[in-house]
């Protein structure tokens, strides 16, 4: 049986890299590549950083192309500093050097040649905005047909959005942030006729990094990935987290663990609301993650770090 095709593409955030991490453990994915979006991270050490993980979990093959787009509204600095945090984390340098290859070309054009070069139709694994997705597509429109589906952690359609009015004055707190990073981006893949399946926060509300978790880490921290993941979620533990990106990325491993619900939808660009999600009659379709089978989803992520 042949492995199914992935192309990562990620934001630098803490729940990017492990969301790298839980990808790099299924047997039945080829991960063709992972592509740094410079959204919430600096991204020199969020390039560093992914490169270093993908060599300590043995995978120095897998090529790592570092995007250059730009979006609309910029992360919080209080957000992308973590990037350099991770990048400086002990189990991450005990080598002095880097074996992980950074391709040359941009990472919207590296996107392009992986496509365009796959035997067969790719899976894109977004955990960031679709900003370098879009750029690739109208640089080359021709890779739409090599793109079996979108799994994207972003939007909010039914709840409140997480972009907080004290950081971001004039918005009305519906959008989400991978969304509002660049509406505009989001807007150009919701055009496509590629098929999207979202991991919104309408479920990931549901999903929090618990103590109790980061703790079951602790107990099998002898096995370097859930000892670099326990210091991860040990480093935003006092914040309101949430198993976003990993979240999005484990359907990949286990899709039975989750319900989809279809739903129309735009994105809206502009005004009080730009970088919303919402659900319209007669909007594009998208599969939205609806439920998951959370304890299920705890076990597993446990059992595919313990190496």
């Amino acid at each position: 049986m042949s492995k199914q095709l992935v192309l990562m593409d990620h934001d630098g955030g803490v729940d990017d890299y492990l969301a790298t991490m839980l990808l790099l453990t299924m047997d039945h994915i080829e991960l063709l590549g992972v592509v740094v979006t410079p959204a919430d991270c600096y991204v020199e050490p969020a390039v560093s950083a992914t490169r270093k993980i993908i060599d300590l979990m043995g995978f120095s093959h897998i090529p790592v192309a570092e995007s250059t787009v730009r979006g609309i509204n910029p992360f919080p600095r209080l957000y992308r500093r973590d990037s350099f945090i991770v990048d400086h984390l002990p189990i991450l340098n005990q080598q002095d050097t880097i074996n992980t290859p950074l391709v040359a070309e941009p990472g919207q054009d590296f996107m392009v040649r992986v496509l365009r070069e796959a035997p067969q139709p790719v899976t894109l694994m977004v955990t960031g905005p679709l900003t370098t997705v879009a750029v690739a597509l109208e640089q080359a429109p021709d890779i739409e047909a090599k793109i079996q589906r979108i799994v994207w952690m972003g939007g909010a359609l039914n709840v409140a959005g997480n972009v907080e009015k004290s950081l971001e004055a004039g918005q009305d707190a519906s959008a989400e942030w991978n969304v509002y990073w660049d509406a505009v981006s989001a807007a150009r893949v919701w055009q496509t006729q590629i098929e999207i399946i979202m991991c919104p926060l309408d479920l990931t509300n549901n999903v929090p990094v618990t103590s109790d978790i980061v703790y079951k880490m602790g107990k099998q921290r002898h096995y370097p990935v859930s000892d670099l993941a326990g210091q991860c979620y040990a480093l935003v533990i006092p914040q309101d987290y949430y198993f976003w990106d990993v979240l999005a990325t484990a359907y990949l491993g286990h899709p039975e663990f989750y319900q989809l619900r279809e739903w129309e939808t735009e994105i809206i660009t502009t005004g009080v609301s730009q970088g919303r999600t919402k659900v319209v009659p007669g909007g594009r379709k998208i599969y939205a993650m609806d439920t998951v089978d959370k304890e299920a989803f705890y076990a597993y992520i446990l059992q595919q770090w313990a190496r």
